[in-house]
């Protein structure tokens, strides 16, 4: 049994790799051992594992920028602290002031012939939280990949390594439903060779990748990659050779996929993980050109404004990195921002007339808008004409409610 008691200081602050990074060998001990570690805070990002309950607000304070996986249960028991930031504020949140980390806790690879243990899976929000931590604890094992990235450890660096008990996270692609093949044939038309892919979580992303196997020299940068950025990469479709920036390579900051994505990154110069300051900063992002920023929402009115964080009253998603990347493709010479979501859900409309949540990314920041009905192009678009667009591409049997609808205040 790993003993955290030498390293973990009554009300640190906790904070572990996110998703598939998760090193589980260690939450496990942390959650196993939290009662006689005292009161912590733990600093989440996105959960896959289940690892925390509820229940655990026993011992921990919990912190996160978003309400993704695991932790919507947290959020509905009230006992999650939501950040309502953009990513690209995060490593500086971390660095200093309240989220300031005083014990991180890793998943790592095998050392090279050098020494150097890869931060594998995930470079992210890890590489601030790097920069301040007094113990840093990881765990290895034989399938995490050597990456190439921004940071590597030798064991000198790491105050406890251990050997992982249980293997890195996986989730493969699901197939994909009609409704996101038809959204992503709307979204593949407006993507030109050339050009400097982010894609954000979800689906429709991973049906939009196939449909671009004939297109040249596609870039990447990106904050999270699956499996098909590899199969692109493979085909030849996505070399990043036209990049503006890194050229040549494709940048993400964290892995969420299979053994298959894991197995293409091992070792291979072409992809290349960075912390967040440099997949999200705008400094960064500013250089991009053609870029193109493919994201989802939970919710769009008819004016353009996004709500990406409350579905239902329920805190399901993020501010997240969604209002750097349409930012930075509105800016962008040649770029483009497209936000693509189902025209429904469980029956409900997802266009509306008013959002039931917050106000994610401002109508200001509008750019084109996807659904399985077709394409809403919103630049340039005073709100008469936006709000035309929009109910075009609203499920058939919700137009007319729409259009019944006051219009939103100017």
């Amino acid at each position: 049994m790993i003993d955290l008691a030498r390293w973990v200081r009554p009300g640190d602050t906790v904070l572990w790799g996110q998703a598939n990074a998760e090193p589980r060998t260690l939450t496990q001990a942390l959650v196993a051992q939290r009662h006689a570690l005292a009161r912590l805070r733990l600093v989440l990002g996105i959960d896959l594992s289940r690892t925390l309950q509820p229940e655990h607000a026993d011992a921990f304070d919990f912190v996160s920028y978003c309400g993704a996986g695991g932790n919507r249960a947290l959020a509905r028991a009230g006992v999650l602290n939501i950040l309502p930031c953009p990513y690209s504020q995060l490593p500086r949140q971390l660095r200093a002031g309240d989220l300031q980390v005083d014990v991180v806790l890793l998943q790592v690879s095998p050392p090279d012939a050098h020494g150097r243990h890869s931060l594998g899976i995930a470079n992210d929000l890890l590489i601030a939280a790097l920069e301040t931590a007094r113990v840093v604890i990881a765990e290895c094992h034989a399938d995490v990949p050597w990456t190439h990235g921004a940071r590597t450890l030798q064991a000198h660096e790491i105050d406890l390594l251990v050997e992982a008990t249980l293997p890195p996270l996986e989730n493969p692609p699901a197939p994909p439903s009609e409704t996101s093949l038809a959204i992503a044939r709307n979204v593949a038309r407006w993507i030109e060779d050339g050009a400097t892919l982010q894609l954000g979580l979800g689906g429709i992303p991973d049906a939009v990748l196939p449909l671009l196997a004939d297109r040249r020299d596609l870039g990447l940068h990106s904050g999270v990659i699956g499996d098909g950025v590899a199969e692109l990469m493979e085909c030849g479709a996505l070399t990043s050779a036209r990049k503006s920036i890194d050229a040549g390579v494709g940048i993400a900051g964290m892995l969420m996929g299979s053994q298959r994505l894991y197995r293409f990154a091992n070792r291979n110069p072409a992809l290349q993980l960075r912390g967040s300051d440099y997949t999200h900063g705008g400094e960064v992002l500013r250089r991009v050109e053609r870029f193109v920023a493919i994201n989802s929402a939970i919710e769009v009115d008819l004016t353009g404004q996004v709500n990406a964080e409350v579905a239902m009253g329920d805190y399901v998603g993020a501010v997240g990195g969604a209002p750097d990347f349409i930012r930075a493709a509105q800016c962008s010479r040649g770029g483009l921002s497209i936000i693509a979501l189902p025209a429904t859900a469980m029956s409900r409309s997802r266009i509306v007339s008013t959002l039931s949540g917050p106000v994610t990314t401002p109508r200001c920041d509008a750019g084109i808008f996807v659904t399985e009905y077709g394409v809403a192009d919103l630049r340039g678009l005073g709100l008469a004409a936006r709000r035309r667009r929009m109910l075009e591409i609203a499920a058939p049997e919700h137009r007319d409610a729409l259009d019944t609808c006051a219009p939103s205040a100017p």
